[in-house]
């Protein structure tokens, strides 16, 4: 299809089959992040599975809503109007966790819900000042950010493929008969009248059968080199939905070899309402409020390094006033999030990842991938045959994604003049340290105040500090936030 002059290709308005194929496959690269959070936070929260169930539905069914609004915009003041898939941030994770764990039940729900929606009022209030620091991201500053983000996001792709740290594919597990040796002198102790330490655990130290089995490995790379290969020898739509072609070869690999699994599928309900207010009415305390508040700021940050990636991968620039827009929504989103019983929103990087796969830089695309998870909100049953793909066959795309991210931020930053000008070298190198802390040292904040660990615990928000403070200490910063602009658009050819 050949697009108009006239029409820019983010507003460009595919058939409607393929609008949905790309939404699609829009969908499936960010349902396993968007279902994380609110399984984390609901056993956390010691919720009944039901609940838990409940809480996926609804996060799903206002991802839809907050990605329609972010891409299709309403009025001047919310939406970026970039191809934009909105998700559940993981910033938001460790203070709700602590709610949790203090206050559980449907009554902590209620204190989580009351501080997302203050949250959300305050960062919508304070968007457009987070907007104005356009000016201080020349590309030196958006390349390293985006090429933190990529790198950041490795980590996610490859436990996808292996299995995560801890929980139950952790690399090692507690030896049987250790355990049942401890429990033997537990209750010897106890018959003796005496107690062993209450903390007193054993180190996990045998392999574990379940970390990075070599059927996931397997499914993993068959994955990826369908997609490699439809985005070699594919032409035309076939190569921009290599993503979703790989996917859907892996899970019908890994449902041919017993990997998945379809009893969640057979017990979900066809239909569910997503009702307001689903655990009573919320709790509005002003130290949660707070806390919240602090996430969202960093959220903003992050957000702005994603709307710049996408400006620059489309060749739309992000002028302040566009910027401002799409914060305020993820403001608009996190108030939306509390009234329906979910979490505070960001865009999703990964997605971000997927529009430099394709090349689709089409909104619309997006738009109905927020149609999609709107309906897969309302009906579990569909809901759940997606959740039923394991995490290998996602594995092998997010390779691809995750690395386009990184890619996308090494393209930006080979246009910086880092010959005649060797401070910009410090710049990169010394962000990138800084962003890879929390993913080498994930503990590092232990002796810390409690109260900084969410504004620590992202190396994007590291890497972006320290880039944004290194480039005002060599380069000053731009005179203007059209000159930023102008700088930002030179790395892609100054379009």
């Amino acid at each position: 299809m050949t697009t108009p002059s006239s029409v820019h290709p983010v507003d460009e308005k595919l058939p409607a089959a393929r609008l949905a194929t790309l939404g699609l496959q829009h969908v499936l690269v960010m349902y396993a992040g968007a279902i994380a959070v609110p399984l984390i936070v609901g056993r956390a929260l010691k919720l009944p599975p039901e609940d838990v169930a409940f809480l996926i539905s609804a996060d799903l069914f206002a991802c839809g809503i907050v990605t329609l609004i972010q891409s299709l915009g309403v009025t001047q003041w919310f939406g970026v109007r970039l191809p934009v898939m909105m998700g559940v941030t993981f910033a938001s994770v460790g203070p709700m966790v602590s709610m949790a764990n203090i206050v559980p039940g449907a009554e902590g729900a209620q204190l989580i819900f009351g501080s997302i929606i203050g949250a959300g009022i305050v960062a919508m209030i304070i968007a457009p000042l987070v907007s104005r620091m356009l000016r201080y991201f020349p590309p030196v500053v958006t390349g390293t950010i985006i090429l933190v983000i990529g790198v950041t996001l490795m980590r996610i792709g490859i436990n996808w493929i292996f299995g995560t740290p801890v929980g139950p594919t952790a690399p090692s597990i507690v030896d049987p008969a250790h355990a049942a040796w401890l429990e033997e002198m537990r209750t010897l102790a106890v018959a003796n009248g005496t107690a062993l330490p209450e903390r007193l655990a054993l180190a996990p130290s045998v392999p574990n059968p379940a970390y990075a089995p070599v059927s996931g490995m397997a499914v993993s790379a068959f994955v990826l080199a369908v997609i490699l290969l439809v985005s070699r020898f594919g032409r035309g739509f076939a190569a921009n939905i290599a993503v979703l072609i790989g996917i859907v070869a892996g899970g019908i690999v890994a449902a041919l070899a017993g990997m998945m699994h379809f009893d969640k599928v057979v017990a979900a309900a066809w239909f569910a309402p997503i009702l307001p207010f689903h655990f009573g009415p919320p709790v509005f305390d002003p130290i949660l409020i707070l806390t919240m508040s602090i996430v969202m700021i960093v959220v903003m940050i992050e957000s702005t390094g994603m709307f710049l990636a996408l400006g620059d991968m489309t060749n739309r620039p992000v002028t302040q006033p566009v910027l401002s827009a799409g914060l305020r929504t993820d403001g608009l989103g996190t108030l939306i999030g509390g009234i329906f019983n979910t979490f505070p929103y960001t865009s999703f990087s990964q997605n971000v990842g997927l529009v430099g796969v394709t090349g689709v830089k089409s909104r619309y695309v997006c738009v109905a991938g927020g149609l999609i998870l709107v309906v897969l909100g309302l009906l579990p049953k569909m809901a759940a045959l997606i959740e039923s793909l394991p995490v290998a066959v996602l594995g092998g795309a997010g390779i691809v994604m995750f690395g386009m991210v990184a890619a996308t931020g090494i393209r930006i930053l080979s246009a910086v003049d880092f010959r005649t000008s060797r401070n910009n070298l410090f710049i990169v190198a010394v962000s990138l340290g800084f962003g890879m802390i929390p993913l080498i040292a994930p503990n590092f904040k232990q002796w810390l105040a409690h109260d900084l660990h969410p504004l620590i615990d992202s190396g994007i928000l590291l890497a972006a500090v320290a880039a944004v403070g290194l480039n005002l200490f060599f380069n000053g910063a731009a005179t203007s936030d059209a000159g930023a602009r102008e700088a930002a658009l030179a790395a892609d050819g100054g379009h």
